[in-house]
């Protein structure tokens, strides 16, 4: 039986040892990017994603939202398990919007640029992150585990909703 327990525990150890070096051969940076067309016009969908009061109505993600700053916008995203400040860097009413991560003490950093273009359907929303994952555990489960675009896709998933039930 101990016997067992050590090689359970081994291959464990050698399991975690191989995802953390992959992780450390995959690069910090990435960008992928995640879009969606929605039936109403730029100006709509504009203003909903930068009605960051608004969030957590229709961000499953976001419990609460503090804003820091007005000009240029910074906020405090509170989240289940942690919190994120982000601020917009750009902004082009009702075509573009760049913000970025401002919190230096997380695992992770980046931007998120929000593309808006005219489409058959009404608009076409294309989000395009340029991230940076530093731990390496964090890394793997980023790449292999949830995916560069899960965070991109809900958001959007719950964007098409907000704008759907007003």
């Amino acid at each position: 039986m101990l016997r067992k327990l050590l090689l359970a525990g081994g291959v464990l150890v050698l399991l975690v040892l191989a995802i953390v070096a992959v992780g450390y051969a995959l690069p910090v940076a990435h960008v992928a990017s995640a879009e969606r067309s929605l039936p109403h016009p730029a100006e709509k969908v504009y203003a909903a994603i930068t009605d960051v009061t608004a969030f957590p109505q229709w961000r499953d993600d976001v419990k609460s939202v503090d804003v820091l700053n007005t000009t240029p916008l910074r906020w405090r995203e509170r989240m289940r398990d942690m919190n994120i400040t982000l601020e917009v860097v750009d902004s082009s009413p009702p075509s573009r919007l760049v913000s970025r991560i401002a919190d230096p003490e997380l695992p992770f950093g980046g931007t998120w640029t929000y593309e808006l273009a005219a489409d058959a359907s009404g608009t076409r929303l294309t989000i395009t992150e340029r991230g940076e994952v530093y731990n390496p555990l964090f890394r793997f489960m980023s790449r292999f585990v949830f995916g560069h675009t899960a965070t991109m896709e809900q958001f959007l998933e719950d964007l098409q909703k907000r704008l759907e039930s007003r």
